[in-house]
């Protein structure tokens, strides 16, 4: 039995859901930043700056750099606790799986701030 130490929604299901559609978020905005790569015949610091810097760009990134937070955190909390078991590491299973989640969640906490600094400009 794994106790669960920090869990997103504590539902396999709205996981499962999540986890797809910010599958699909992130599949969009990897294609609409492919076509604008293809259609762009010679780029330009100023034409790149001036796609990435309107405001409909700005918002589909920070949806995107949201979606990557969820999708990153369900797997790898599911990692965590498929991995780190007492059946698999012993008695300090609990402890040590908190202490992965913690670095995972501080990890994708900077990549949020460092992420949004990016896409605003603050």
């Amino acid at each position: 039995m794994v106790t669960q130490v920090l869990s997103l929604t504590r539902s396999g299901l709205a996981d499962f859901v999540i986890q797809r559609v910010t599958a699909v978020i992130l599949a969009v905005y990897t294609l609409c930043i492919l076509g604008f790569f293809l259609s762009v015949s010679e780029m330009t610091h100023a034409r790149l700056a001036e796609y990435f810097w309107s405001m409909p760009m700005q918002v589909f990134s920070t949806l995107a750099v949201l979606s990557t937070i969820a999708h990153g955190w369900i797997g790898m909390w599911t990692i965590g606790t498929d991995y780190l078991r007492p059946a698999h590491i012993g008695g300090l299973a609990t402890a040590i799986r908190f202490v992965y989640q913690l670095v995972c969640l501080l990890a994708l906490f900077v990549y949020l701030i460092w992420a949004m600094r990016l896409i605003w400009q603050f």
